[in-house]
């Protein structure tokens, strides 16, 4: 179910490559958001429900309450969890990444927009983005995000779609 819109929150989900870097990138440039992106905090190629669980239980539950959150990076090229953020409250904060909206936090009041693009354009940008590295993990990628939309709902949380192509 989608939540009141809270200016101070906003969530921006969708599978990868659909432009939700690039969308959330934009809102920040036009005001004073501090952006955090999911990308920083997976432990790995399998680590989407892991990195959704994180920023749900230490960023999002705690701003939503007027306190500050943290959440701990993951060191990508050494494989081990990075150094700490801290995130302000009370200052307007995007989030953007597979799983940030979660059945489990439908109660907090957010802006919550679903990215969406079609699969051929997804995997393109995904590259382009990421390199041939990422060719490999794609599926094994898309499958975690399958049943992350499956067990959460997916665009049932959102409050609006946002196509991109």
């Amino acid at each position: 179910m989608p939540s009141s819109a809270n200016p101070a929150l906003t969530l921006i989900d969708g599978r990868s490559g659909a432009g939700k870097s690039e969308y959330a990138s934009s809102l920040v440039r036009s005001g004073e958001a501090t952006l955090v992106s999911l990308d920083d905090v997976y432990p790995g190629w399998d680590g989407l429900d892991a990195g959704s669980w994180h920023i749900a239980q230490s960023v999002i539950i705690p701003i939503s309450l007027g306190q500050p959150g943290r959440y701990r990076r993951w060191n990508w090229e050494q494989g081990i969890p990075g150094e700490w953020v801290e995130v302000p409250s009370g200052t307007p904060l995007v989030i953007e990444g597979c799983g940030v909206l979660r059945s489990d936090i439908a109660g907090v009041q957010a802006l919550r927009l679903w990215m969406d693009a079609p699969e051929e354009i997804r995997h393109e940008r995904a590259l382009a983005r990421d390199g041939e590295m990422y060719r490999p993990h794609w599926k094994r990628w898309a499958l975690q995000e399958d049943r992350f939309i499956a067990l959460h709902g997916g665009t049932t949380l959102a409050d609006r779609t946002v196509t991109t192509g």
